[in-house]
Formats: C-alpha cells, sequence, structure tokens
C-alpha cells in the first residue's frame, strides 16, 4: 500500500484513495470527500485504478480478511455491562481446592488453612486495589462462613454481602472493598 492507491473498505461499501499512512492507520479520501482511517487491515487495494469491485483477485481479499481476524484476536475484547459488575478475584475456600490431601488434617486444621487463605488473599486485594472479591466457602454447616464474617468485621473498610444466587448458590460471599483507604 502506498499514498494515491485505491482501496476498498472489507466491511463496507467504502472505496477512496489513501491520503497518508502512518504506521498501520491509513488515511483515504473517499469517493464522497470526507477523510476516513482505517487499519491496514482493513483495506484492500484495487488492481489498477479501476473502481470496480470486481477487479479485485481472491488471493488480496483472503489475505486481507486473514490479516483482519488475526487482528481481532489481539485487540481488547468489550464486555457486556453485566461482566463489567463481575468480581475481579474469586478464592475457593473449599478444603480440596487447598491441599491434595486432607488425611491427618483435624477439622480445626481445615478451618484454620481456610481462614488464613482467605485472610491472605483479603490482604492482597487490599494491597493491589482489587475492589470486588468473591470467596467461596459452599454449603456446608456454617462455620467456615461465620468465620469469614467475623474475619470481615475486624476490617473498616469493606463490606460483605451475600454472592450471586445464581452463580454461586448460597455458598459464597461477596466483598466490596472501599478504595479511598490506605490499607
Amino acid at each position: 500500500m502506498k499514498i494515491g492507491d485505491r482501496v476498498f473498505v472489507l466491511d463496507d461499501d467504502i472505496a477512496g484513495v489513501i491520503a497518508r499512512i502512518h504506521g498501520d492507520l491509513v488515511t483515504i479520501s473517499t469517493d464522497d470527500g470526507f477523510d476516513m482511517d482505517f487499519s491496514r487491515t482493513e483495506l484492500v487495494v484495487a488492481q489498477g485504478n479501476t473502481a470496480i469491485h470486481k477487479n479485485i483477485d481472491a488471493a488480496s481479499i483472503a489475505a486481507s480478511i486473514s490479516n483482519k481476524e488475526a487482528a481481532k484476536k489481539t485487540t481488547k475484547i468489550r464486555l457486556k455491562p453485566r461482566e463489567r459488575n463481575r468480581p475481579a478475584m474469586e478464592v475457593d475456600l473449599h478444603i480440596h481446592q487447598l491441599v491434595k490431601s486432607t488425611k491427618g488434617m483435624s477439622n480445626y486444621d481445615m478451618l484454620s488453612l481456610q481462614l488464613d487463605t482467605a485472610k491472605r488473599q483479603l490482604d492482597f486485594a487490599i494491597s493491589k486495589r482489587i475492589q470486588k472479591m468473591v470467596f467461596i466457602h459452599g454449603v456446608g454447616e456454617g462455620v467456615l462462613k461465620a468465620e469469614l464474617e467475623y474475619l470481615f468485621r475486624r476490617y473498616d473498610n469493606l463490606k460483605y454481602y451475600d454472592a450471586d444466587l445464581q452463580k454461586y448458590g448460597r455458598g459464597a460471599v461477596e466483598v466490596y472493598i472501599f478504595q479511598n483507604k490506605k490499607p
């Protein structure tokens, strides 16, 4: 591609002549008299200087499409509104997620390990200024949940509540960390 080449835009009915090239950004002067910016991967150079779409060879179309698909893979993914509110961090406190085997561990040892993990992850989230996190404790007798709530009450810069019922059921607590206070 060079200045003066006639090009077509892949996903639009726009054609024009290249006016400027700056890195991967190409400015074209359209047939309607507008200057528009496009990525190189969005453009196909016309064969010769004709304005007929049929004169574009299949190889250049295939190459442009594959370049555009490769560029799509590296672009930032847009989040849906529901996903935007998703917690940034999940901590699964099920004991089988924390150790390979519970052989030789008492209930007290398992609970202590789960609480130490929760405290360590919470302190990490505060230090990294992560605003939302979910602690998955599971549905059991409620001992771990009660201990987690006791742990959360010791922090004055957070609030906690039951996590999304559809996603986690009754076995998780979501924590919101206020960022205006320093840890």
